[in-house]
C-alpha cells in the first residue's frame, strides 16, 4: 500500500517525505498561487482554476482570494457554495461540503493530524480523517474544523469555534471546544426583520 492509499484508509502515512505526495501538494499549491494572483474581476479564469484544482465543483460557487489547500482533488463542493477570504483546507482526506454552505473569513478545515508519540511525529507521519459538512451550513469567522468531524444540515457554527466533534442538524453551536448552544427555532426566522 502506498502512502496515498494509507491516508485514504485513515492509517498513519508519510506526509512529509513521500515524493509522490510532495509532488501532488506542489501541483495544488502552484494552482492556488496562480488563483490568488489573478485579478478579482477575472471570474472566468478564477472559476476554471478552481474546477481544475478541486475533485468536484458545482455550477454556482465563489471562493474569495486568498485560498489555500493541500491537494485539491479531495475537496467536493455543492451548489451555491461561498467562501470568504483566507480559507485553508488541508485535504489529505476527503472534505465534502453540501449545498448552500457559507464560510466567513479566516476559516480552516483540517483533515490532517499528527501522532502524540514524538518518534512517529518526527518521522513525518500523520493521519487524515474526512470532514463532512451538510447542506445550508453557515460558519462564522475564524472557525477551525478538525479531522473526522461531520456537521449536519441547517446548522450555524459561531465565530471563533474549534469544532472537534460531530455537530447535529438544525442547531447553533459555538465555543472552544464547539458545543451545541440550542436548536434553531421558528422565532429565528423573525430575528432580523424590522417592522
Amino acid at each position: 500500500m502506498n502512502e496515498k492509499e494509507k491516508a485514504k484508509n485513515g492509517l498513519l502515512y508519510d506526509a512529509n517525505y513521500d515524493a509522490a505526495l510532495m509532488e501532488e501538494r506542489t501541483w495544488a499549491k502552484d494552482l492556488c498561487h496562480d488563483y490568488n494572483h489573478l485579478r478579482p474581476s477575472n471570474m472566468t479564469e478564477r472559476k476554471a482554476l478552481i474546477e481544475k484544482l478541486m475533485g468536484k465543483t458545482s455550477k454556482s460557487f465563489h471562493i474569495e482570494q486568498p485560498f489555500v489547500c493541500d491537494y485539491g482533488y479531495n475537496i467536493e463542493i455543492g451548489e451555491n457554495f461561498y467562501v470568504n477570504h483566507n480559507c485553508v483546507i488541508l485535504d489529505a482526506a476527503k472534505v465534502t461540503f453540501g449545498d448552500n454552505v457559507f464560510i466567513a473569513p479566516n476559516c480552516g478545515f483540517y483533515t490532517a493530524g499528527h501522532p502524540l508519540d514524538v518518534e512517529q511525529r518526527n518521522q513525518g507521519l500523520e493521519y487524515a480523517y474526512p470532514i463532512t459538512v451538510g447542506n445550508n451550513v453557515w460558519f462564522g469567522g475564524n472557525v477551525v474544523v478538525l479531522p473526522g468531524v461531520t456537521i449536519g444540515d441547517n446548522t450555524v457554527i459561531g465565530a471563533g469555534s474549534v469544532v472537534n466533534r460531530d455537530i447535529p442538524s438544525g442547531v447553533i453551536a459555538a465555543g472552544n471546544p464547539c458545543r451545541v448552544i440550542r436548536s434553531i427555532t421558528e422565532e429565528d426566522k423573525k430575528k432580523y426583520w424590522k417592522e
